[in-house]
């Protein structure tokens, strides 16, 4: 009977909680999902909580669907975290390799990442992430692995990701209190590419787009290795912010006739269609174009991808990544979003779905669960896979932690 361990992720975002439960099982390569959970967040506002009684409230509702459908209890969940408060910047590490045979060992890689992070950083930011983008050992540069090679001198190009130091402790807090402990915090731009990238794609060069309503993070991966990210402070609630202004109705008719109604795409829709709000709305009894929603919605998505562009730009991707542009989060199902997206960024672009998972497929099969699901798998991969105390191998659990470096390295 093969051993079997429970796995959960816990998606703090700005409109939705989404909870994945998965079960991992020794003999299987990918998690089987069992559960899924998600309630409104009411208590968050572009990846800060606005009200922590309300985000415990929020959590814990989420958590509870999720143990309803699978039947079993979460402990231990992994948090996947972003808003504009999220930054990253590239760093250098320098060590010397001075034990017998100067053969370079995990130790050895774990202090040239230390030595990358010894940079000057306000104090109010907080480490999320740090990732080996390449390494040099002496004078050879772009090594992937360096285990096991000679040298005297070890050098890391790394990119660090962090986060506001109140922001994350707040997270943690109303975590907490929901009644589960936390087994890492992973920024969700990562997440969200674990559950929707090949290795293959990863090689050749991507940019993985997740729009959310808070905020639209991207990630851009070649040669195997994360290159950049970064975080823009528009979002689906930019979309909904627009069409409330710009047809002068309340942000919750804006926010249901953009579902129901919306496009990117304003020259596939008659000039004289109208939207009647009486219909949808006790408040707004006006009719308005929907041809001039759709040029609301289409000009703020121009925006977004604009900006993505400048971040490619600046990096010098524009237009240079053979894998192109994976859309994932809840905003890219907005009718038009990937021709618009093909449109600006000059680039492939798909939609993004998890493909590393098994199990109620049917219920994750959206966009808008990748970071959930890729919270699952990233734990999977690197985490090792026993965190339950009841159901602890503690051989295995500090044989897996030993070796999570190495499985770190692109």
């Amino acid at each position: 009977m093969p051993k079997e361990q429970i796995i959960a992720s816990l998606d703090v975002g700005s409109s939705k909680i989404r909870t994945v439960i998965a079960l991992l099982e020794e003999d299987k390569k990918m998690p089987n999902i069992i559960g899924v959970g998600v309630a409104p967040s009411t208590g968050m506002r572009k990846g800060n909580i606005i009200d922590v009684d309300e985000a415990i409230s929020n959590i814990s509702a989420a958590l509870e669907d999720a143990e309803r459908m699978s039947g079993a209890p979460i402990h231990h969940v992994f948090v996947g975290i972003n808003g504009n408060h999220v930054e990253s910047f590239d760093s250098k590490g320098v060590i010397a390799i001075s034990h017998a045979g100067s053969e370079i060992i995990e130790d050895d890689i774990n202090r040239v990442l230390e030595a990358a992070q010894a940079v000057n950083m306000p104090s109010n930011r907080r480490i999320l992430r740090i990732i080996p983008k390449s390494f040099s050992v002496d004078d050879q540069r772009g090594i992937k692995n360096p285990i096991g090679m000679i040298g005297v001198r070890l050098e890391v190009d790394a990119h660090i990701i962090t986060g506001q130091s109140t922001i994350v402790k707040n997270v943690e807090k109303a975590v907490h209190q929901a009644g589960v402990d936390i087994d890492d915090i992973v920024p969700a731009s990562l997440a969200a590419a674990e559950a929707v990238l090949s290795r293959r794609q990863k090689e050749l060069g991507v940019v993985v787009i997740d729009v959310g309503c808070g905020s639209t993070s991207i990630s851009v991966f070649e040669e195997g290795a994360t290159l950049h990210t970064a975080s823009l402070p528009v979002g689906g609630e930019s979309v909904t912010n627009d069409v409330a202004i710009g047809l002068r109705t309340s942000i919750d008719t804006a926010d249901k006739i953009k579902i129901e109604y919306g496009t990117t795409s304003p020259d596939e829709v008659n000039d004289r269609e109208t939207i009647d709000l009486s219909l949808i709305s006790k408040i707004d009894n006006q009719k308005v174009s929907k041809k001039h929603l759709a040029e609301i919605i289409q000009a703020r998505y121009h925006e977004i991808f604009v900006m993505v562009k400048d971040e490619l730009r600046a990096i010098g991707r524009d237009g240079m990544l053979p894998s192109g542009a994976i859309l994932t989060g809840a905003g890219v199902k907005m009718p038009g979003c990937l021709d618009l997206a093909r449109e600006v960024l000059g680039l492939p672009v798909q939609i993004g779905f998890p493909t590393e998972v098994e199990g109620v497929v049917d219920k994750i099969d959206d966009p808008a669960y990748a970071t959930a699901i890729g919270l699952v798998v990233w734990g999977s991969k690197y985490e090792g896979r026993s965190y339950s105390l009841a159901s602890v191998d503690f051989k295995k659990f500090f044989g897996n932690m030993k070796g999570w470096v190495k499985n770190l390295l692109p």
